[in-house]
């Protein structure tokens, strides 16, 4: 078993893993940013060490730092969290080349797993159900017409590399295909450095539901069961549960067993998540692998009762699974609701400033993963998630209501938070009848109880972003974290607005 972890992630991932470690007795070394030097989960760690400055692209996502540190500190072993490095093929590579183990996949199922034209070619070999579409990057036009005439419209322009709704547009007819196709390609080639896209029919009205699974270095492979990820803003997931309203025994098994597949025809390694989209026939086809831990990874820790780090640490480490799948066991149900610094009200906007006030909430089947205390300022530098909140109870009208009593518990003061957000969608008759997809956010409505002013901002911002849309004047980093080329940040420009806005 490794001696010291050198967490290369921050927030409360960061805290996450620190607190495992200190279960397994393994010394815990976390890194930060100029930004972070006070953060919680510099606190947390044994040890830490500065590695740049505030900009991801100065501090967490250089490799070679990242690596120095992992060496001067004595660390045997990196965790990478989710985001910055996590799915980087060759930042796991440097560490094998360097001597440290890398907890996660290896390099080559990363990149396999990476591509979706690789993974859309592995998928099919293996009988995983793909969604009719282009095995290859569309190369021109005419191509593409072609192909979207032969699948039929709507068709969804994807990029190949990368994830997040980046490089990906829905075409509706023939005259829009040539626009998205160069739009696509532009903002792919700004995000992930690589224009390749391809084609694949748009499931209209689909639900998202994804499979965890675990891989251990002897062949073993197994799944945690899935958790329904349908409400999402711009492909981001906001709210999490498990299990999925739209599964009977026989679908979820047959998608476990999809999911098992999935994994082994890449011959994979520790955990990672297998998502699928199910149509309206409750017909369900592969979507992507994400090789990582997932941010949503707690739901399926509280139905079965395992914890996904830990059996990360000890895969890594070389350690066979200690169960099979029929050892497996799902209990109650859950949910996962993501506490972003964002205003709902006007357009999701980011909120930046110092917290003043906090008061969490608790109480039997209640889980708070959290990378923030009072006096912390939320920098404008990273995604704006701030915290998980998760429930479990027998029944999930039970876990609805008791995630509704904890959000209402839940007190942050200084910025504006998603809780809003939260406490309508979980009493929205659509969520608690679980008959809702995808599109269930862009279908909410307005907040009726949001006072003039914000909406006034909502609809402001909302007129920024569209024009920014349309011109893609900021494209986002590779790194996948909200920053550009540069390591400046969007966050910037709303911070500058919301400052003017305490002035005044």
């Amino acid at each position: 078993m490794f001696r010291k972890i050198l967490i290369a992630n921050r927030g409360e991932i960061a805290v996450r893993v620190i607190r495992t470690c200190r279960e397994m007795g393994i010394e815990a070394t976390a890194v930060f940013s100029e930004a972070d030097r006070t953060a919680l989960h510099v606190q947390f760690a044994d040890e830490a060490y500065c590695i740049g400055d505030a900009p991801s692209s100065d501090s967490y996502l250089r490799m070679d730092r990242i690596i120095e540190t992992a060496e001067k500190a004595g660390a045997d072993a990196i965790h990478p969290g989710y985001g910055f490095l996590s799915e980087n093929g060759e930042f796991a590579d440097r560490c094998a080349e360097a001597g440290i183990a890398f907890i996660g996949p290896s390099g080559e199922a990363m990149r396999t797993m990476g591509s979706k034209t690789a993974a859309r070619k592995t998928m099919s070999r293996a009988g995983v159900p793909v969604v009719p579409g282009t095995e290859e990057g569309i190369e021109n036009d005419g191509d593409a017409i072609g192909v979207a005439e032969s699948i039929g419209y709507p068709v969804l322009v994807k990029a190949a590399m990368g994830g997040g709704g980046k490089g990906m547009r829905v075409v509706d007819a023939p005259d829009d295909l040539a626009a998205a196709l160069r739009t696509a390609r532009s903002e792919a080639q700004s995000a992930f450095g690589d224009a390749t896209v391809y084609l694949e029919k748009f499931v209209v009205e689909p639900r998202h539901v994804e499979f965890q699974v675990l891989a251990d270095q002897h062949g073993h492979v197994v799944h945690l069961g899935e958790r329904e990820c349908s409400i999402q803003r711009r492909h981001q997931k906001l709210i999490e549960e498990s299990p999925s309203c739209v599964l009977d025994d026989a679908m979820r098994n047959a998608m476990g067993e999809a999911a098992v597949r999935a994994a082994e025809a890449v011959g994979y390694t520790n955990a990672g998540t297998v998502e699928f989209i199910v149509d309206r026939d409750r017909q369900f086809y592969f979507l992507e692998m994400n090789t990582r831990l997932q941010v949503e990874h707690p739901v399926t820790e509280l139905r079965t009762g395992q914890d996904l780090v830990r059996r990360q640490i000890e895969i890594a480490a070389g350690m066979p699974l200690p169960f099979k799948q029929e050892d497996v066991q799902f209990l109650g149900a859950a949910l996962e609701c993501r506490i972003s610094a964002e205003d709902p009200n006007a357009q999701f906007m980011p909120s930046v400033g110092v917290v003043t006030r906090l008061g969490e909430p608790g109480g039997p089947g209640v889980r708070l993963d959290s990378g923030f205390c009072a006096g912390y300022e939320v920098p404008i530098y990273y995604d704006p998630m701030i915290a998980k909140l998760i429930v479990w109870a027998e029944k999930r009208e039970e876990a609805i209501a008791r995630m509704k009593r904890a959000l209402g518990e839940y007190d942050i003061g200084g910025i504006k938070t998603t809780i809003p957000f939260h406490l309508r969608a979980l009493a929205d008759p659509r969520f608690t009848s679980g008959d809702y997809t995808t599109s269930f956010v862009e279908t909410m409505g307005p907040d009726e109880d949001a006072g003039a002013d914000e909406r006034h901002i909502a609809a402001a911002f909302a007129a920024i972003m569209k024009h920014r849309e349309a011109k893609r004047a900021m494209p986002i980093g590779a790194g996948g974290d909200g920053t550009d080329r540069s390591g400046e940040s969007p966050w910037k420009l709303t911070g500058r607005r919301d400052a003017m806005r305490r002035e005044r």
